[in-house]
């Protein structure tokens, strides 16, 4: 019988959840620019502008599970790694035009990621009036941990969210401050795409984003959520 397929898709990729058996499979990455205002200043930029998306291929993602270390290579082409830590929203069941209010509804869970970005080729690409997909886009640019079930996360909205680079601290802030919070990202994002189950939203990045290279431990934290291990190979 001949094969459904004319080559072996690759699999699924999903996430573990926290105190489930079952996996969480990821449809489509979304990610939020310029959250937060102060890093919106040192990328250039102030005031509270519209939100703006750009997108990650599902197989960004390098899933790390919980106590454990993840790798990720230093990615070619590129003399500028820079880190972004993120509290990531996943998305429980499909919806659009989804109003702030009703918003948290949607949630499945919470987890810590890091949007890695290529910020020479992004810069680059900026200049030239061109998409940003080489320097966000690229493979193991999304590594992320384990999803907390929306229930059992905690005040999600006002927990700390920081980064330390081989122990050293880089990034630490609030989730409150966001420019744009969970809610109001979910209502925006809603009323350009269909949402899915599946879906991932990292939900931007506080100041401190810097280089790292290659040998870099990288420790993400979200308070209440799995911590995020990163090792740059």
């Amino acid at each position: 019988m001949a094969s459904e397929y004319v080559f072996t898709p690759p699999p699924m990729v999903s996430i573990p959840v926290v105190g489930e058996a079952a996996r969480y499979p990821v449809h489509r990455i979304y990610c939020v620019g310029r959250n937060y205002e102060e890093h919106a200043k040192e990328m250039g930029f102030t005031g509270r502008e519209p939100p703006f998306f750009f997108l990650k291929p599902a197989d960004a993602a390098v899933v790390v599970n919980e106590g454990e270390t993840g790798t990720i290579a230093y990615p070619s082409l590129t003399r500028n790694l820079h880190h972004e830590i993120e509290l990531v929203v996943a998305i429980g069941k499909a919806g659009t035009n989804i109003k702030a209010a009703d918003a948290l509804q949607y949630i499945y869970g919470y987890a810590v990621g890091l949007d890695m970005t290529r910020r020479d080729l992004q810069n680059d690409m900026k200049k030239q009036g061109r998409p940003w997909c080489i320097g966000k886009a690229f493979e193991q640019s999304a590594p992320i941990g384990p999803i907390v079930p929306a229930a059992k996360a905690g005040d999600v909205a006002n927990a700390e969210i920081s980064l330390q680079v081989n122990g050293i601290d880089r990034q630490r802030s609030t989730v409150s401050k966001l420019i744009w919070n969970i809610a109001e990202t979910i209502e925006h994002l809603s009323a350009a795409w269909e949402l899915q189950p599946g879906d991932l939203i990292f939900t931007g990045t506080p100041e401190g984003v810097a280089a790292v290279v290659a040998g870099d431990t990288l420790v993400g934290k979200v308070a209440g959520l799995p911590t995020l291990s990163v090792k740059v190979a």
